[in-house]
């Protein structure tokens, strides 16, 4: 767990996650990193009783990178509120086919989150039921069959990546509900929370957290070198 936190103070937790880790628990009935983290912090900090840990935003399952975790009540609320008013800048990478597309773009789309099969449909224009969601990107690698896009979100929508990005022709390496043609060995998606920053909840210092891509995967690596 220690190599996975990539900050921390008395306030908040950051975590580099895995492809495939949950965030918190859910149907699948799976351990969570919330449980792994507070489970960790008892042990190491020898504390009785229950270690207050509070999720401050959420990433796919399948998606690796940053997440944030609050180690007070205070800095929960104050987080919470920071999400919603979208004081918290989240840069991602995204590894896609090498298609033609814009170098950079703006995507303006309307997504309806369906709940049965938990896949968001994409809308060209405002429709019932559906929520406005916008990003930036711009291509910063060119591999050999890939290219490395980065990603500024605008809006955090179910799947908003996964499904925008497959949209405009270039689903996310491995995300076979968005259209990619095959999985990855891990089950995981090349889709990495590689950047926050935002103003420290209670220290109002400026934080900026980068994530280095997982270690394991070629594709991964060569997009850092």
């Amino acid at each position: 767990m220690q190599e996975q936190i990539v900050f921390e103070d008395n306030h908040l937790l950051v975590i580099n996650k895995k492809a495939g880790q949950l965030v918190q628990g859910d149907k699948t009935g799976d351990l969570s990193l919330l449980d792994l983290i507070k489970n960790f912090i008892k042990k190491r900090d020898n504390k009785p009783g229950n270690v207050f840990l509070g999720l401050v935003h959420r990433i796919d399952r399948p998606t690796s990178g940053l997440v944030i975790y609050a180690k007070t009540s205070k800095a929960l609320s104050r987080l919470t509120q920071m999400v919603k008013n979208r004081e918290i800048k989240k840069t991602y990478w995204a590894v896609v086919p090498k298609t033609e597309i814009p170098q950079s773009q703006r995507l303006v789309h309307y997504l309806q989150k369906n709940e049965k099969n938990n896949k968001s449909t994409v809308f060209p224009k405002a429709t019932e039921g559906a929520k406005e969601a916008i990003l930036n990107y711009e291509i910063i690698k060119v591999l050999d069959n890939f290219q490395l896009l980065e990603v500024d979100l605008e809006t955090g929508r179910h799947h908003q990546i996964r499904a925008q990005l497959s949209k405009i022709g270039v689903p996310i390496k491995g995300d076979l509900k968005y259209g990619s043609p095959r999985s990855n060995p891990d089950g995981g998606i090349h889709l990495h929370a590689r950047q926050l920053e935002f103003i420290h909840p209670v220290t109002k210092e400026n934080i900026k957290i980068t994530a280095p891509v997982p270690q394991n995967d070629a594709v991964w690596k060569a997009c850092e070198d």
